[in-house]
């Protein structure tokens, strides 16, 4: 074989022969495509909406042509597509092919066929391998066009909002004969080409298949397909020579990622999911060695209801271990702000889905595009009967490089799972040599484990694998020079890395991402649905609980229960939650928030008409009383107002239970609030002391009898602050570390601060501020009898762009880590910033409240839907509004209501009920006028400690006649309590969160109730037994 005079001249020759652009008149890629054929005819119709294959065909279509323009953005354009192929071409293979700049759908014979998307390398339609007599010549197709992109239709860039206006040009529609024989020809010399280039000067195989490739354009005349066999073996020989025993093993599984909703709305993906894997099946049936992993149990519903021919066919893949469900969640929830009970149902319904439809249940965990991973989900993983889990999204760490990417990871409880992220730091490969030479090269555990992850598919917006990236694997399986490639499946990988585990680094704790911050408090309105759904979701299944546990006749309302909470969950989506979508799909989620509320607020009602009955009858000599129902696991002393009227009573009501309010409590201190001649508000209730400038800034905040100054010397808390919000790119997601170099506190006073409740049971007063050019804030702070908090009810009108709200506490605490609640539990993060891994939190999540202490002494913030928040040096911060500009231009804009409270405590925040309060700020007392005047206080359910939160009680999915409880250790310590319950109970089991009975969980039942053992943050569920 003669070598070629030069290296670069030799790439570049092989390189101008595989071409798209030079020489296609006389290189090998312009032999791809033989004979033309036009269509017979093409005609179409156009709709606003998105309808069904049986509706669209009975529509009447016009002629159209090849150039013509499709839209405005978000109509669908269907095609009747009449085709008539030339007898001439006999034992030709013959592609229908289309190409537009829209995503596309062939129906035939009334069924989905193939998905057709240009930016997902797919354009064409396989009729035939090999054209025979007996195959129909002539038939009808019809083709769905979506006037969208795979990417939505942003205006000038990819996260822009969508361009309302876009014309969509079908630029291609023909039949062609597709000559199989070059197309093989140019994938062997496109991965020889490949490993000459990439391997590099010093590797003797760069230069093998170099000469190879080069000594293939020798041999072979484009012109003459007898010369493509030689040229062929040619690289067989290169391709067949094996690799030693050592070499890394790849293993590739066909993915496609599809964010449930994003640049596009909930129904657009309905379609993505179907053009995809209707894609998927059709390679499946010409590749017996495929495999696809699949997430997403909503995403599966979809195509069950909207297509169910496909979904037949996707049951049958599933059942031969190809088409492979992962995961175990409804959909790639966010990571960092559901409950846990939201995560748990997230598991829940999505571990069930799988069981019902495919006879088991997911074995990984499968989140790779999430903004962050909460520290309490190896917990909830091993909950749902999973041990391994896969993302790769830390790769996109802005400061610090992630150092593992297989390890095992630690929950805040101790519960570990393995976790593996594709060394090349994607979900969306190609099958290029070049991402197999970097999986290799970038794996951080080379030496602990020789076994990685490729995922291989359009994703994002769908698409999925193509044939092309499976034909350059099949050249890669056991070739020297590069790792081992073979199509695996995820259980295949997990099983090797475990064997291989012994060697494998721990890593404790969150796994934060260092980027998209922002998500923390975009869209706020999204946020504040989220968290009062969870709240009436949880409400309305204790009531529902009690009243079926109380009555034989209630039915619990457990269909219209997994209805909403469903939408809960698809809301909890991580491009939805986060805020980082598109204005019509915020317009989706504010409406299933809507139904959650309206739906809720009935069946609460419902539960309290059957729980309490008797008590709601009206009786002539009775007077009118209130009747206050209680929610939540511990008793509440609270200032409420009654029923209909603007009239405050004090209450006490015992934990999960009611109480009857006739006479209404005194207070032991009332509130006192009066004016200075400064103009300040001084405010008392006898727990705690404060005193408030005309902007509403607390100078003093001290608790009654320990004369402990929270606020230090010279500051201010309750300051707003407004930051200037200009992300390097990623506008919805990305607040960066410079912003806070742009603090501008917040002094442009409208109306000073008033008195506007004088005392006794509530005092108040009220204010408002200019918040940049033309935001306004108006804000009345509150404080109960009793209460050891000072709440902030707080109203803004949001007018900015690219600002960022927030609100700081400095307080004379010092301390090196603040504490946040998460998921079910809470952790500490550093105030300070010593490395590059602590600045990185420069603003991090959290839940109900985060706390600063010092032995003996502590501040907490409380917020009742609020995530985004920092703690640096004695400063608390809580951020409250952001105004992005893409891809939805008018995020935030409008009016917003939400409260946040302060609690100055003694001792640490465990012991002085911090997290109960933060609670009690969140799920307010319900109020029912009631008309029985005499009545004990009933109580359900007890807890003997305040270490421990009973979190959740619903009826069990599968035992109408047993409840299911879910209780957590709070305060991260090793304790036994008792539950006791007054329903009439006649077994007790610990289960699992998928409500799985627990070997030796049997509990007895004793006097002083269920006796229960807890470690730090640990999750326990009881399903209890009723007596009829």
């Amino acid at each position: 074989m003669a070598a070629p005079g030069h290296r670069r001249s030799a790439l570049e020759r092989g390189e101008k022969f595989l071409s798209e652009l030079y020489f296609t008149d006389c290189n090998l890629r312009g032999r791809l495509f033989g004979d033309r054929c036009p269509l017979a005819s093409l005609s179409c119709f156009q709709t606003p909406r998105r309808i069904r294959y049986d509706e669209a065909i009975r529509q009447e279509f016009r002629p159209a042509k090849v150039g013509d323009s499709f839209g405005p953005t978000w109509e669908t354009c269907w095609f009747k597509v009449e085709l008539s192929i030339p007898q001439a071409w006999a034992g030709q293979e013959v592609h229908f092919v289309w190409e537009s700049d829209g995503e596309a759908m062939v129906w035939r014979d009334a069924q989905p066929v193939q998905g057709l998307t240009k930016e997902g390398e797919k354009t064409s339609y396989i009729l035939t391998s090999s054209l025979k007599e007996t195959e129909p010549h002539s038939l009808t197709l019809y083709v769905e066009l979506a006037c969208n992109g795979l990417f939505g239709a942003g205006k000038g860039s990819l996260i822009a909002p969508p361009d309302p206006d876009r014309r969509f040009t079908l630029s291609k529609a023909e039949l062609v004969i597709f000559n199989r024989d070059v197309y093989e020809l140019l994938m062997d010399l496109e991965i020889l080409l490949d490993m000459a280039k990439l391997l590099g000067e010093e590797n003797q195989r760069s230069f093998q298949a170099l000469y190879t490739a080069n000594q293939m354009i020798n041999v072979c005349d484009v012109m003459d397909p007898s010369t493509f066999p030689a040229a062929r073996d040619l690289a067989a020989a290169i391709f067949s020579q094996r690799n030693g025993e050592s070499q890394h093993t790849i293993h590739a599984v066909g993915h496609c990622h599809i964010d449930s909703a994003w640049l596009w709305p909930y129904e657009e993906t309905i379609r993505k999911c179907a053009r995809s894997w209707v894609t998927v099946i059709r390679l499946m049936e010409r590749n017996p060695e495929l495999t696809f992993a699949c997430s997403q149990a909503q995403q599966f519903e979809w195509v069950r209801s909207w297509y169910p021919g496909l979904y037949v066919q996707i049951q049958d893949f599933v059942a031969k271990g190809r088409f492979i469900p992962v995961g175990g969640t409804w959909v790639e929830m966010d990571g960092n702000l559901p409950s846990g009970e939201s995560m748990v149902r997230q598991f829940l319904q999505g571990q069930r889905f799988f069981q019902e439809q495919f006879g088991w249940i997911c074995s990984e965990f499968w989140l790779p595009d999430t903004f962050g991973y909460s520290a309490q989900l190896p917990q909830l993983m091993r909950g749902c009967g999973i041990k391994r889990f896969l993302t790769q999204k830390l790769s996109w760490n802005l400061v610090n490089t992630f150092p593992h990417h297989t390890f095992f990871w630690e929950g805040i409880d101790g519960s570990q799972v393995l976790t593996h992220f594709p060394p090349g730091d994607s979900y969306g490969m190609h099958g290029r040599v070049e991402e197999m030479l970097k999986t290799v090269k970038n794996n951080k555990d080379k030496g602990r484990v020789n076994h990685s992850i490729l995922l291989f598919g359009f994703g994002d917006g769908g698409g999925g694998p193509t044939q092309k990236m499976l034909d350059r694997m099949k050249r890669m399986s056991d070739t020297d020079g590069l790792p081992r490639v073979q199509i695996s499946t995820p259980d295949q990988l997990f099983s090797v890395l475990e064997k291989e585990s012994s060697q494998l680094h721990t890593w404790v704790g969150e796994l934060f991402l260092e980027l998209h911050n922002g998500t923390y408090t975009t869209q706020a309105q999204i946020k504040k649905g989220n968290r009062e759904c969870e709240r009436i979701l949880h409400d309305v299944e204790v009531l529902s609980a009690l009243a079926v546990a109380q009555s034989s006749t209630f039915q619990y309302p457990a269909s219209q229960l997994q209805r909403l909470w469903r939408l809960l969950l698809l809301n909890q989506f991580h491009d939805v939650l986060p805020g980082s979508c598109i204005q019509l799909v915020v317009e989706d989620a504010l409406q299933y928030y809507a139904e959650i509320r309206r739906a809720g607020a009935r069946l609460r009602e419902e539960a309290v008409q059957s729980l309490c009955r008797e008590l709601l009858q009206p009786k002539a000599e009775s007077a009118e009383s209130t009747l206050v129902l209680n929610t939540l696991p511990w008793e509440r002393t609270e200032v409420i107002s009654r029923a209909g009227t603007d009239s405050l009573v004090l209450v006490t009501v015992p934990s999960m239970g009611y109480a009857l309010v006739r006479e209404p409590l005194l207070p032991v201190q009332p509130v006192a609030v009066r004016k200075q001649e400064d103009g300040s508000i001084t405010m008392e209730n006898g727990v705690i002391a404060v005193c408030l400038d005309t902007m509403g800034r607390l100078t003093s905040l001290q608790l009654v009898g320990s004369e402990r100054e929270s606020v230090p010397d010279g500051c201010h808390a309750n300051q707003f602050a407004l930051f200037d919000d200009i992300p390097l790119y990623w506008d919805a997601w990305d607040v960066m570390d410079y912003h806070l170099e742009t603090r501008k506190p917040v002094t442009t006073l409208l109306k000073p601060l008033e008195i506007t409740l004088a005392g006794g049971l509530q005092g108040s007063a009220s204010f408002s501020l200019q918040i940049g050019k033309s935001s306004t804030l108006r804000q009345e702070i509150i404080l109960d009898a009793a209460c050891p908090y000072l709440r902030f009810l707080t109203q803004v009108e949001w007018k900015e762009a690219h600002k960022f709200l927030k609100v700081e506490f400095p307080v004379k605490v010092r301390s090196t880590n603040a504490t946040y609640e998460i998921q079910f539990g809470h952790l500490q993060r550093p105030t300070h910033w010593n490395t590059s891994w602590d600045w990185a939190r420069f603003e991090v999540w959290t839940h109900k409240w985060l706390d600063l202490s010092e032995h003996g002494f502590g501040v907490a913030l409380l917020n009742d839907c609020k995530y985004g928040a920092s703690a640096h040096g004695n400063v608390l911060s809580l951020s409250l509004l952001r105004a992005p500009k893409s891809p939805d231009a008018t995020a935030d804009i409008g009016h917003h209501q939400f409260t946040y409270a302060v609690m100055p405590h003694q001792g640490s925040f465990q012991d002085a009920g911090v997290i109960q309060c933060a609670y009690n700020l969140n799920f307010p007392l319900h109020v029912v006028p009631a008309s029985s005047a005499q009545c004990p206080a009933w109580s359900a359910f007890s807890l003997s400690s305040p270490a421990v939160v009973l979190e959740a009680i619903k009826q069990a999915e599968d035992r109408p006649d047993a409840l299911v409880l879910r209780l957590y250790e709070a305060h991260g310590s090793t304790v036994v309590v008792w539950l006791q319950t007054s329903l009439p109970i006649k077994d007790a089991t610990l289960c699992d969160l998928l409500e799985r009975p627990a070997a030796q969980g049997h509990l007895l039942l004793e006097q002083q109730g269920l006796r229960l053992s807890f470690t730090p943050f640990r999750v326990l569920s009881v399903l209890l037994v009723l007596r009829q």
